[in-house]
């Protein structure tokens, strides 16, 4: 009974000591090291792909965000209460894809709707028109990612394609040529990641920073 006593206490020490070491080497001094690592090497990439403008924090390159104008509230005639605010895009810039979070970083998930989901088809052909009308141009010229979210719903990214069908609306809005935007869009256009993974993608972000560089200018 002693020995058995012993036996089990060894064991069990082993096992404290092993969780100890296991811990400080994988709990701490792993975590500090790719920290160190990447804090050395890639700190812009390690701290979020944070863009500053005037040293302002204006968004991630990683996180899409919504280029609406200022909230307002609907009177309600009949009652006379303020209706919620409704948030419209603005024209003077590139819009982004729908997202089913509104870009909440917190939020991230698709809607959860299969492909035949009368809803998510009705939804579908709602947002088209929005697009096709908000841009001028006809249905059949909007692309898929005009009118669907990304699985995280914080896609930051666009295709050329839809970017094409919004130059013309933000041409006018900001004064500027469709040939002028039409440049921008081309030059803020990404090929395929290693040439091969992916589509060609413009980050909205950086296009509408850039678009802003050249209003003003």
């Amino acid at each position: 009974m002693n020995n058995s006593v012993a036996n089990t206490g060894r064991l069990a020490w082993a096992a404290l000591r092993m969780l100890l070491v296991l811990t400080v080497v994988t709990g701490v001094l792993y975590p500090l090291a790719v920290t160190g690592i990447a804090q050395g090497l890639f700190p812009d990439k390690a701290n979020g792909s944070i863009v500053k403008v005037d040293g302002k924090e204006v968004g991630s390159e990683l996180i899409g965000q919504t280029w609406d104008l200022p909230k307002r509230a609907a009177s309600d005639s009949t009652t006379g209460d303020d209706e919620d605010e409704v948030a419209r895009p603005d024209p003077k810039w590139f819009q982004p894809r729908p997202s089913n979070s509104g870009y909440d970083p917190l939020s991230t998930g698709s809607s959860q709707l299969g492909a035949s989901d009368p809803t998510l088809t009705e939804l579908v052909g709602d947002t088209r028109k929005a697009v096709a009308a908000f841009n001028g141009v006809t249905e059949s010229e909007v692309p898929k990612d005009a009118v669907t979210g990304s699985a995280s719903a914080i896609d930051p990214h666009i295709s050329p394609e839809y970017a094409a069908i919004q130059t013309k609306r933000v041409a006018r809005a900001n004064g500027l040529s469709e040939q002028q935007v039409t440049k921008l869009v081309d030059d803020h256009t990404e090929g395929r990641t290693a040439g091969f993974l992916g589509e060609p993608h413009v980050n909205v972000l950086r296009l509408n920073l850039a678009l802003r560089d050249l209003a003003a200018h």
